[in-house]
C-alpha cells in the first residue's frame, strides 16, 4: 500500500502540471474573447486542485520509486490524464458523451489521431488548439517532461524514463543525468515544432492553423483543426512541408539530440534505423505511385505521386493525415500502407508500431536460423552496427512479436463480435494498436470513429493506450507477480 501511495504522490504532481497546460488553450480564448473562457478556467481549477490534493495526501510516503513503481506510475499516467483531458471538451460540447470525450483525449495523449468530433471548422479554435497540444505532449510523452522536472522535487526519474521509453534500448543513456536527457530531448523537440510551425507559415497557413498542425506533425498525431484535413489547403507547398517534417519526426530524437549537441550530421549515418526507414518508405511510394497510374485511378504519374506521398508518409509514421480518401483506393494499396504503419517508425520517435529497429532483428534472427539449419556448427550472431545484440533482446523482441500480433487477432475477434465487418474491425485495431488514427471502411480517413458503439469505443481506448506503452508496460500490471512483495 505504502507503494501505491508513493507512486499516487508521483503521479498528483503529473496531473498538477498537466493541469497548468490548459492555460495556453484559456489564453487564447482570453485573447479572441470568445465564450469559452469558462470551459479552461473550470477545466485547469479541477485538474490543479486534483493533483494538489493527492499530492498533499500522499506526500509522506514520497520516496524513489523502485522498477515496478515505474511500471505502474506510467499506466497511470496515460489511463487517467485523459479523464483530465475530457474536461475542456465535455464542458462546450453538450451532446459528447464521456465514452466519447474519453476516446478523444487518448487519442491525443497517446498521439493517435483517430477522432469522434465533426465540424471541427465551427469548433472554438481554443479548442482545437487543446486537442492539438494534447498530441504534442503525448508525442514525446509527458512522463519524459515530468523527468526533467521532479528531480528538483526530490523524486527520482529513471525507472518512469525506463518504463516510458520505446524500443528495445531502454538503457542507452544521451547524458549521465536522465534529466539532462529529458531537457535535451524536449528542446530539440520543441525547436523542430517551431521550426514546422514557421515553415507552414511561410507556406500559407495562418499563424494559428500553423502552430496546431506543428504540433500534430511533429508529435504524429494526426488531428487537425478542419474536417478536410490538408485537403482543406489543396497545396503541393504545404503538403511537401508535411512529408518532411513527419519524416523527422519519424526519426528516432536522440538521434536528432546527437546530432544538434555534436553539430554534425554523422550521427544520422551511424542510426541504425534511419537509413532504412527514409528507404522503404521511398520505395513503397515509388510502387504505389505506379500502380495507382497503372490502375487509372489518377490521370498522371506527377498526381498520382502527390498523393500516394503524402498518405503513405502520413500511414507509415502513423501520423493520420490525409488529403484525399484512400479509402476508395484499390484495397491493395490502403493496405499496404497499414502494413508500413506497423513497423516504420523508429524507435525513439513519436510514431508507433513495431518499430524499425524490432523489425531488423527478427529479419536478422531469421536469416540466422536459416544459416543454422544449413550449417549447424556455425557461430553467427545477430550484429546491429557491428554490434553483438544479446539472444536475451532477441527473446524479448520475439516475445513481443508475439503478443503484439496476438493482440491484434484478439481484439479483432472482439470487434467482429461485436458487429463490426471485418476490414473495419481489422483496420481499427491495426490504427489503434500502432497509434496511426483513421482505419478502412466504416472508420477511414473521410469518416470518424463516431459511428462505433459505446463497447467498440472502450475497446479502441484501451488497444490505443496498450500500443502506446508498448504492450509490456501496460500488461505487467495485470499478472498477479507484479503485486507480490
Amino acid at each position: 500500500m505504502n507503494r501505491l501511495f508513493a507512486v499516487l504522490n508521483v503521479l498528483g504532481i503529473v496531473i498538477l502540471i498537466f493541469g497548468f497546460t490548459m492555460l495556453a488553450p484559456l489564453g487564447l480564448s482570453l485573447w479572441l474573447n470568445n465564450v469559452v473562457q469558462i470551459v479552461y478556467f473550470k477545466s485547469a481549477a479541477i485538474t490543479i486542485v486534483s493533483g494538489l490534493l493527492m499530492w498533499l495526501v500522499t506526500r509522506s510516503f514520497k520516496r524513489e520509486l523502485k522498477v515496478r513503481d515505474g511500471f505502474l506510475l506510467v499506466v497511470l499516467v496515460w489511463s487517467v490524464l485523459p479523464v483530465f483531458g475530457t474536461l475542456p471538451l465535455l464542458f462546450h460540447i453538450p451532446y459528447l458523451s464521456f465514452t466519447k470525450a474519453y476516446f478523444e483525449a487518448t487519442s491525443g495523449l497517446t498521439a493517435s489521431g483517430g477522432t469522434v468530433l465533426t465540424g471541427l471548422d465551427l469548433l472554438p479554435p481554443s479548442i482545437n488548439l487543446w486537442r492539438t497540444e494534447m498530441v504534442w505532449m503525448g508525442g514525446m510523452g509527458l512522463i519524459v517532461l515530468a523527468v526533467a522536472i521532479l528531480p528538483l522535487l526530490g523524486v527520482g526519474g529513471r525507472q518512469m524514463f525506463k518504463a516510458e521509453t520505446p524500443g528495445p534500448m531502454k538503457d542507452t543513456r544521451l547524458t549521465p543525468r536522465i534529466a539532462e536527457t529529458a531537457k535535451g530531448l524536449w528542446l530539440v523537440y520543441a525547436g523542430i515544432t517551431l521550426t514546422c510551425a514557421i515553415s507552414y507559415k511561410l507556406a500559407g497557413m495562418t499563424w494559428l492553423d500553423s502552430v496546431m498542425h506543428a504540433f500534430t506533425t511533429i508529435g504524429l498525431g494526426g488531428f487537425s483543426s478542419h474536417d478536410a484535413s490538408f485537403a482543406h489547403w489543396d497545396s503541393p507547398l504545404i503538403e511537401s512541408i508535411a512529408i518532411l517534417f513527419m519524416l523527422v519526426a519519424g526519426v528516432n530524437f536522440a538521434t536528432h539530440f546527437l546530432v544538434w549537441r555534436e553539430k554534425s550530421l554523422s550521427p544520422y549515418r551511424y542510426d541504425p534505423e534511419a537509413g532504412l526507414f527514409i528507404f522503404i518508405i521511398l520505395i513503397s511510394c515509388l510502387v504505389l505511385t505506379i500502380y495507382l497510374w497503372g490502375m487509372g485511378i489518377y490521370p498522371d504519374l506527377l498526381t498520382a505521386l502527390r498523393y500516394v506521398s503524402f498518405n503513405a508518409v502520413s500511414v507509415a509514421t502513423t501520423t493520420g493525415y490525409s488529403n484525399t480518401d484512400y479509402n476508395l483506393w484499390p484495397i491493395f494499396a490502403p493496405l499496404c500502407m497499414l502494413v508500413l504503419c506497423c513497423f516504420c517508425s523508429s524507435s525513439g520517435s513519436t510514431g508507433g508500431g513495431v518499430k524499425m529497429i524490432r523489425a531488423q532483428l527478427l529479419f536478422k534472427q531469421v536469416f540466422r536460423e536459416m544459416t543454422v539449419i544449413m550449417h549447424p556448427q556455425a557461430v553467427s550472431p545477430v550484429k546491429l552496427s557491428n554490434n553483438v545484440v544479446p539472444n536475451q533482446v532477441i527473446y524479448a523482441i520475439l516475445a513481443f512479436l508475439s503478443i503484439y500480433l496476438a493482440s491484434i487477432v484478439s481484439l479483432t475477434l472482439i470487434l467482429t463480435f461485436s458487429g463490426l465487418d471485418i476490414i473495419t474491425a481489422f483496420s481499427t485495431v491495426v490504427a489503434c494498436i500502432n497509434n496511426l488514427g483513421p482505419g478502412l471502411n466504416q472508420v477511414g480517413p473521410a469518416t470518424t470513429f463516431a459511428g462505433l458503439t459505446d463497447f467498440q469505443t472502450w475497446v479502441c481506448s484501451f488497444t490505443m493506450l496498450l500500443g502506446r506503452l508498448e504492450l509490456f508496460t501496460l500488461l505487467v500490471v495485470f499478472i498477479p507477480a507484479f503485486w507480490r512483495k
